[in-house]
């Protein structure tokens, strides 16, 4: 049996209408900004619950204009968790603050609080908060170290499209939230693609002439912005995706992460997320844990399963941050955690075969 980790094109919904539609903007030359821009900004905000929403050209760009956005004290400190893509920390370093790497917790690979406490001080401007892999960090306990300090929270969603922590989204508890629709993504564009959310006037209209070089409308800037439009047919796409998420791929996970939880709960050898039932994951991966995991790899590929290694380092251990300082949870983690197919492509089949192959590994 054959399983692959993920096959983008069977993961496309209503092809037909999505290719009529694409054909519809290219013969009416429809290719940047205009309505379809604007509709999906206006339901994806909608579906988040946030009072704005920005399109930009990807995630990156998305974190680099929100951390722009907040304005923050010159030379400050921005804390980022060490388990996280590299775009994180980029969008600190590229705005000229210096990145403080903080430890994650071993439940769902979230930052760690207790470590955020410590890290905090003086010169901490903001901290940028995670959901990786589709989990919810703890925004509750993040809002209350910062209370009564000026430190801005900014929330990474790239990876948690339909993340809810208490029925509330993701990306609406700090001051502003970053979305990515890499194709690869939960909701993935057919290219790059990212969008920010904000409830704040202030921030939403930073961001909005940022994208476009500081202009609303063109020969109209006012400051030196960049080039980071979501383009038309990537809009039309997403907005054509977004009506069926839930329904396909939201509800699809998390009823495959159920059949992990239940078919390798009892294998002592694996530790899976120790997730909070309140809280909502969209699995945008399932990770498990295992000082065997490269042993465990190979025999998978073997049995035709792929799978995948997000991520195989810590970004404290590269070496242009230059931040070797130990974290005690984080330490040599990307030696030890995996992750297992988990799509709406995937059946109940796939699933099972891939956990009794898991447990017939540690039988062994």
């Amino acid at each position: 049996m054959k399983v692959k980790f993920t096959n983008l094109y069977k993961l496309v919904p209503e092809k037909k209408k999505i290719n009529k539609k694409i054909n519809y903007l290219i013969k009416n030359s429809k290719f940047v900004g205009g309505e379809n821009v604007k509709n999906f900004e206006k339901n994806f905000s909608k579906y988040i619950g946030s009072n704005y929403c920005v399109g930009v050209g990807n995630g990156t760009d998305a974190l680099e204009i929100a951390v722009k956005s907040l304005k923050l004290k010159k030379n400050s400190e921005i804390i980022v968790p060490n388990n996280t893509w590299i775009s994180t920390a980029e969008a600190v370093l590229n705005n000229g603050y210096r990145v403080v790497f903080c430890d994650i917790n071993l439940n769902d690979y979230t930052i760690c609080t207790k470590s955020l406490e410590k890290k905090i001080s003086k010169k901490t401007s903001a901290i940028i908060a995670v959901h990786l892999y589709g989990n919810p960090a703890d925004m509750s306990k993040i809002k209350k170290l910062v209370r009564g300090k000026k430190i801005k929270i900014i929330e990474d969603c790239a990876q948690a499209h339909g993340t809810k922590i208490k029925n509330k989204h993701v990306g609406t508890f700090g001051d502003v939230g970053t979305f990515s629709f890499f194709p690869g993504k939960n909701l993935g564009a057919f290219g790059d693609g990212g969008a920010i959310v904000t409830n704040s006037k202030k921030i939403f209209e930073y961001c909005f002439r940022s994208r476009n070089h500081g202009a609303l409308k063109k020969y109209d800037h006012i400051f030196s912005g960049r080039n980071s439009r979501l383009d038309t047919i990537q809009s039309a796409i997403l907005d054509i995706k977004l009506k069926s998420y839930e329904k396909k791929v939201f509800k699809k996970r998390n009823e495959l992460a159920k059949r992990y939880f239940k078919n390798l709960d009892t294998i002592k050898q694996i530790k899976l997320f120790n997730l909070i039932k309140s809280n909502k994951s969209c699995f945008h991966q399932f990770v498990i844990r295992t000082d065997n995991r490269n042993n465990l790899k190979k025999y998978l590929e073997k049995k035709g399963i792929d799978t995948m290694i997000h991520y195989p380092y810590m970004l404290n251990e590269l070496e242009f941050f230059k931040n070797k300082k130990k974290l005690k949870n984080s330490y040599k983690l990307g030696s030890k955690i995996l992750s297992l197919p988990i799509s709406e492509e995937h059946s109940f089949k796939d699933i099972d075969y891939i956990s009794n192959s898991i447990i017939n590994f540690f039988k062994k």
